[in-house]
């Protein structure tokens, strides 16, 4: 009996890893939608949707599975319950990534960041993809420290943010409302990825070590 408990957990962390994996591939695909005016990349993060949402749907209700019928306590129990919060991070990926492929569907065939601020974003969507690859090397390894590391990247998000929000208020800004306040809603899409691979990260620390997420 748990053998086969041990076998499932380890099938729901893998799916996990892929999803991670999935949800930083979207937004790659998001941010060269958005870079280069691809409506058609744009319409495949979108259309995306329903798979996610399964996908999610089925691991949350694995997870719940799990709980009800094999009582987990100690390690197991930590594994299932940080599994179960780091679907929800995956889920709202996802969705960051399709808010940005929403907003390059919506201004085409313009490119909606202007050439300002463009390097910028290119450099978060980067970073956002990369923390998704880690997320999911984190899932797999199950390594305690990769919170850490992951914390590193995600700091350097935060930092261009502030750095794009210099150049929106700066008194050259001349590309208007509009576009202002498209680029700060992609930079703030951008930097909750970046949050959600990390929180990630912090569950595979607590299904290690068992210490708080935020510790």
């Amino acid at each position: 009996m748990r053998d086969s408990f041990h076998a499932e957990l380890d099938s729901l962390l893998g799916d996990l890893a892929k999803a991670a994996r999935l949800a930083g591939q979207m937004m790659a695909n998001a941010s060269t939608a958005l870079s280069q005016a691809d409506l058609a990349l744009a319409e495949q993060v979108l259309s995306s949707e329903g798979d996610m949402k399964a996908l999610c749907d089925d691991m949350d209700q694995r997870c719940r599975k799990l709980l009800v019928l094999q009582a987990p306590v100690a390690t197991d129990l930590r594994v299932v319950v940080a599994a179960m919060h780091a679907v929800r991070d995956v889920e709202r990926m996802w969705n960051l990534a399709q808010h940005i492929a929403k907003i390059a569907r919506l201004k085409h065939p313009t490119v909606p960041i202007p050439g300002d601020v463009r390097p910028v974003f290119a450099r978060m969507g980067m970073l956002a993809t990369s923390l998704a690859e880690d997320a999911a090397e984190a899932i797999e390894s199950r390594d305690p420290l990769s919170a850490q590391r992951l914390a590193q990247a995600d700091d350097e998000v935060d930092a261009l943010r502030r750095r794009s929000f210099q150049i929106l208020f700066a008194e050259d800004w001349a590309h208007g409302v509009e576009p202002a306040v498209d680029a700060a809603l992609i930079g703030r899409y951008y930097e909750r990825f970046a949050d959600h691979a990390v929180a990630i990260a912090r569950q595979v620390s607590f299904l290690v070590t068992g210490l708080p997420p935020d510790c």
